[in-house]
């Protein structure tokens, strides 16, 4: 059962990616793994604050495993991530760590000695969504709203110890760090006018119109992510053998 975001729901529309991937992670992993089944309970743009206050809307069924991949879009939105305090007194959906307290509770009453996985976001470059360049956002390499998409990471990491659940780190994941996300950004010269490659970081700061640019990321701009955040099918393998690792243990058993 996995639970996350646009990452995870992604898996099983790749129609609106413009078909730029063409395997998941989930999918990677259950070719690898014959029999394994799984659920995909990604959810576009959701945090783990939403996730939490709606899991029971949500109709999450028992199963062998979990994993939990969710944070970049609670970091994104700035959501408080709070205090590992908010964690231990299950302080409830106003912060990071009391949503991520909620979830890993729900999971347990389902399904008691399940194993949860716990996968944290990955690096971000400049988002500009494919189908509505309308709907862009900066990258990780600044916080928001005081906050750092690190900040977030090390929260999951702290859970993960101590609820001694495996983490995939996918934040220090070799081949999905900032340089690697995107080959470049295409971009307006402001003292031209004509376009330019502009490779991470030389286009941060740099203008971006949607209403009257080209869409900066054509295919050629595609490396571990097509659109500076979502995965590609490089980014996906990536993620689906770090995950594998973690899983074919437990498969085994």
């Amino acid at each position: 059962m996995a639970i996350g975001d646009s990452i995870t729901y992604l898996n099983d529309h790749p129609d609106e990616t413009g078909n730029r991937i063409t395997k998941g992670y989930l999918s990677l992993i259950t070719e690898r793994l014959p029999g394994l089944r799984y659920i995909n309970q990604g959810h576009n743009g959701w945090t783990a604050v939403r996730i939490a206050k709606e899991f029971d809307q949500l109709k999450v069924p028992a199963a062998d495993v979990y994993t939990i991949f969710l944070g970049t879009n609670d970091w994104w939105s700035g959501q408080p991530i709070g205090t590992f305090q908010d964690y231990k007194d299950s302080t409830g959906t106003t912060t990071v760590y009391g949503a991520f307290r909620t979830i890993v509770g729900k999971l347990r009453a389902l399904q008691p000695h399940a194993p949860i996985i716990l996968i944290t976001p990955m690096q971000r470059v400049d988002f500009v969504y494919i189908n509505n360049p309308k709907n862009n956002a900066r990258g990780s390499y600044r916080d928001k709203k005081g906050q750092t998409l690190a900040h977030v990471v090390a929260a999951i990491d702290s859970i993960g110890r101590y609820e001694h659940c495996k983490v995939v780190d996918l934040y220090h994941q070799r081949g999905l760090q900032l340089p690697q996300l995107v080959h470049f950004k295409r971009l307006k010269d402001s003292a031209t006018g004509q376009y330019r490659n502009y490779p991470y970081p030389a286009f941060i700061g740099l203008p971006y119109n949607p209403d009257t640019d080209e869409y900066p990321y054509p295919e050629a701009a595609i490396a571990a992510t097509y659109d500076g955040l979502h995965p590609s099918d490089k980014g996906y393998k990536i993620i689906a053998d770090a995950l594998y690792r973690q899983i074919r243990h437990i498969y085994k058993h």
